[in-house]
């Protein structure tokens, strides 16, 4: 059983990582592979409302895909948009990258490549990592502009939509861990904390939600 203390802690964390960015017409359109298909969804509505004239979907695959995307994250992703009526020739697929800064880099290397300018990008990832795919981005591609995106989901939505509310936390912290310490490594850009974020961060630790942790060092 979650606590109701750990739902709380959650919930602040769910809510730091929404950059509460309001869509826009971008050059790009580029959906970071997961476990989650909602990413794809998400990317073929913002390109049926016209906000890009082109996806790029990037992701191998993962120790939590490899067997529910054998294809490769970046390959469903694509068959799923092509089901949601999005034409092959908007889709481009990056089939390589295993982390957030390899998919920045690996979609970005894709598009130059492509001879494609690009000023701007609307980043779709899931809902709980929008603050860490922004920050990762604005690192490794200082020169484009960032719009963050994401199912617009409540946490406990997410926590259904997923099956594994566990999972969801350990995610969560893990996403947050990042946030934490990626800059120092120069995987990201700095951004101020809230202390009582900092705080919920902690306590989930504490309480044992570590298995998407990385070493500090």
């Amino acid at each position: 059983m979650i606590s109701a203390q750990a739902w709380s802690d959650a919930q602040r964390l769910w809510e730091f990582q929404q950059m509460d960015h309001e869509p826009r017409p971008c050059s790009v359109g580029i959906g970071l592979g997961s476990h989650d298909l909602g990413v794809a969804d998400v990317t073929a509505n913002l390109y049926r409302r016209g906000m890009f004239p082109l996806i790029v979907f990037t992701g191998a695959t993962s120790r939590t895909t490899r067997d529910r995307m054998p294809r490769g994250e970046a390959e469903h992703y694509r068959e799923r948009a092509l089901e949601l009526g999005v034409p092959a020739s908007a889709i481009f697929v990056e089939p390589k990258a295993r982390n957030t800064g390899e998919n920045v880099n690996f979609a970005r290397e894709l598009l130059a490549g492509r001879g494609i300018d690009v000023s701007s990008v609307l980043l779709v990832s899931k809902p709980y990592e929008e603050r860490r795919a922004y920050a990762t981005a604005r690192r490794l591609w200082p020169e484009v502009e960032i719009v963050s995106a994401s199912a617009p989901m409540t946490l406990s939505e997410y926590a259904d939509s997923i099956g594994d509310p566990g999972l969801v936390l350990d995610m969560l912290v893990g996403a947050q861990q990042r946030l934490l310490i990626y800059p120092e490594q120069g995987f990201m850009i700095r951004q101020e904390v809230p202390d009582s974020v900092a705080a919920a961060y902690e306590h989930l630790c504490s309480e044992g939600f570590t298995s998407r942790l990385v070493p500090a060092n």
